[in-house]
């Protein structure tokens, strides 16, 4: 597997990746996808890793830079959208891009990368530990309305 951030041109493949992660959500629309990619890019150290087998996609993670001002100013990262292709689970692929998403945070100077989980089966939370991420804290969401 070649592991990578994406451009620009590798959206659709992307999104169709997504629906991998949520099979029920509406499709983001091309030019959405497009303009937020482009507001992404301006996120210093952020970057949305994909990992391809054949040029194929089957692994992919968002990890998102934040600037600190406690911790003596180390950033910290944040990472979302974990998936991998339904065909291509339990191969390790997925841990090899969160291990890519933190290296990359560490490159960056972050003292600590976060992941939140929806998910409350036990091979998912096993996997995230066997990952290297600990249940350490206690994770609290607000939802816009219809969402």
């Amino acid at each position: 597997m070649t592991l990578r951030p994406i451009a620009a041109d590798d959206l659709p493949q992307l999104l169709e990746l997504y629906r991998h992660l949520s099979p029920d959500d509406p499709p983001c629309s091309p030019t959405r996808a497009e303009d937020n990619f482009a507001r992404f890019l301006r996120y210093g150290g952020s970057a949305i890793l994909v990992g391809t087998k054949d040029r194929i996609f089957v692994t992919s993670c968002v990890l998102v830079v934040i600037p600190n001002l406690s911790r003596s100013g180390h950033p910290y990262a944040l990472i979302e959208n974990v998936v991998t292709h339904e065909d291509h689970r339990n191969q390790g692929y997925a841990t090899q891009v969160l291990n890519a998403a933190c290296d990359r945070a560490w490159s960056e100077g972050c003292y600590k990368v976060m992941l939140m989980t929806g998910s409350k089966q036990a091979a998912t939370l096993r996997f995230y530990a066997k990952a290297g991420f600990a249940q350490t804290k206690t994770g609290f969401q607000k939802r816009a309305p219809g969402y």
